[in-house]
């Protein structure tokens, strides 16, 4: 039987460095099925549609479209509409698909019969900075641990990290929804678990992500992912337990600011003393956190800790807004490039 056509959706914002890594890895992949490359454009600022072009004009598989929005989900159904792949791929910019990837998900496909099959996301990193977060996501301890984090068992599951799909179930459910500017991948698993189809993960599928390089851009994303996903419980009414760590950190450092300005441990030491736990046991986690993630030098493990530090507190504070007053209009401002 001829192996089904596969699309890959690439949508970039000021991606113009990290582009051609990502669409090389797409082209290096070794499968006899007929392939194409679309990557939807945001408006950019940084050449971004300049290197799309150059893509385009080395290899005849890969075409570009206009995304007119800066949002994902938008890029992903710009794509997905000029696109006619049995199979659909979608592609981040700050990940390169391994070897083999491809033809790995699409046996998977078949075997499983899921709508979508995903791997795991490993983060690496070029500088120091980039290594203490991606030591960060690959332990579980900056991002709770799930299944396309730290999946250790094939088979069904809530989500998969980015994913390949079958065309038909991802139309039967609406695609991507462009109300989210965060969380579109796991809400769009959501659908098609409650359609009645299968996700599939495959966790000895490593596909490699590259994060933020900063220690702004890093706040600014956790943020915005904290907030959208605590839209998307106002907006389901419900959540993991894995993602109520967070916001339970944010109020209990909270409080022991609180007790600690307003002087309350001071002249009732008991029950306002106790606020107090929640940063001494957080101080104490980041202690055992930096020694167990890997990092050999004492710089690098301070550097780890400070790094948890940012992604759950922002994230919580974000987790927050979202779920109080929503949210609105946030977005991940560390894809808008800062003039």
């Amino acid at each position: 039987m001829p192996l089904p056509s596969v699309s890959y959706l690439v949508p970039v914002l000021n991606e113009a460095v990290r582009l051609p890594a990502a669409v090389g890895a797409i082209l290096a992949q070794e499968y006899d099925g007929p392939q194409e490359v679309v990557i939807a454009v945001a408006p950019s600022t940084d050449g971004t549609a300049d290197a799309a072009a150059r893509l385009a004009a080395r290899d005849p598989r890969v075409r570009v479209v206009e995304n007119p929005h800066t949002d994902i989900p938008v890029g992903l159904n710009v794509a997905l509409a000029a696109s006619s792949g049995e199979v659909v791929i979608r592609v981040d910019s700050h990940t390169e698909l391994p070897a083999g990837y491809t033809a790995e998900v699409v046996a998977a496909l078949e075997r499983s019969g899921a709508a979508n099959v995903g791997g795991v996301m490993k983060a690496r990193g070029r500088t120091p900075f980039q290594r203490s977060v991606a030591r960060a996501y690959n332990s579980g301890l900056g991002l709770g641990g799930g299944p396309h984090h730290a999946g250790t068992v094939e088979g069904p599951a809530e989500t998969a990290y980015l994913g390949a799909f079958r065309r038909g179930p991802l139309l039967e459910v609406g695609a991507w929804d462009e109300t989210l500017k965060r969380g579109e991948d796991y809400e769009l698993n959501q659908r098609l678990l409650a359609a009645g189809h299968a996700v599939w993960l495959l966790p000895h599928v490593d596909v490699t992500y590259w994060p933020r390089e900063g220690w702004a851009p890093l706040a600014r994303q956790m943020y915005a992912t904290g907030v959208w996903r605590g839209e998307l419980v106002r907006r389901q009414g419900r959540t993991a337990g894995r993602y109520l760590a967070a916001p339970a950190l944010v109020a209990g450092l909270a409080a022991s600011a609180a007790v600690a300005v307003t002087g309350l441990d001071r002249r009732r030491p008991l029950p306002f003393a106790l606020a107090h736990l929640a940063p001494a046991a957080y101080a104490a986690f980041l202690g055992h956190a930096a020694r167990s993630m890997g990092a050999e030098s004492p710089r690098d493990r301070l550097r780890d800790a400070a790094v948890l530090t940012v992604i759950q507190t922002t994230w919580g504070v974000g987790f927050v807004k979202g779920v109080v007053g929503g949210a609105g209009t946030t977005v991940d401002s560390s894809r808008l490039r800062r003039r």
